[in-house]
């Protein structure tokens, strides 16, 4: 018997990571330029680990997309090395070190893997050199705190 996927399956969500911790990385190339019918294909996973080292894309869409979605309209923001490793899930926010948001993590096209991954972002449609973005810039990717659930029963 083949084993499926939790998350194809429907077995897990990203509500399973109760806490992570933040992963940070530079920029060590700005972008520029948009494409209105990209066509990127997300996988359906929402989570990725990525290993210290690693350099990955980020790029922007303003479309309300998520894992297993197409992605046509997008600027391309940067590249980022990552200073530690961890896991970035699909409704991160990806802040700058300033506060400044750069969007929230839709999810990942592997289109160019095993050279690089691509993780887009919903955001404003602004290439990273539109943006002003410099080389250097301290990127974080953290898990936005979930809605409180009221406790005991029913109200």
């Amino acid at each position: 018997m083949e084993a499926k996927d939790p998350y194809i399956s429907g077995k897990v969500s990203t509500d399973a990571y109760a806490q992570k911790c933040p992963v940070q990385g530079v920029v060590v190339a700005v972008l520029r330029g948009s494409v209105p019918d990209r066509g990127l294909s997300l996988i359906p996973q929402p989570s990725r680990a990525v290993r210290q080292g690693e350099v990955h894309e980020l790029i922007v869409t303003p479309e309300d997309a998520g894992p297993g979605d197409r992605v046509a309209q997008i600027a391309y923001l940067a590249f980022v090395e990552f200073n530690n490793g961890g896991v970035i899930l699909s409704g991160d926010l990806v802040t700058e070190a300033s506060g400044a948001v750069l969007g929230v993590l839709s999810g990942y096209d592997m289109s160019h893997y095993p050279n690089h991954m691509n993780i887009v972002l919903r955001g404003d449609l602004r290439s990273g050199e539109e943006r002003g973005l410099p080389l250097g810039t301290k990127v974080s990717f953290a898990k936005r705190p979930r809605d409180p659930q009221p406790k005991g029963g029913s109200t």
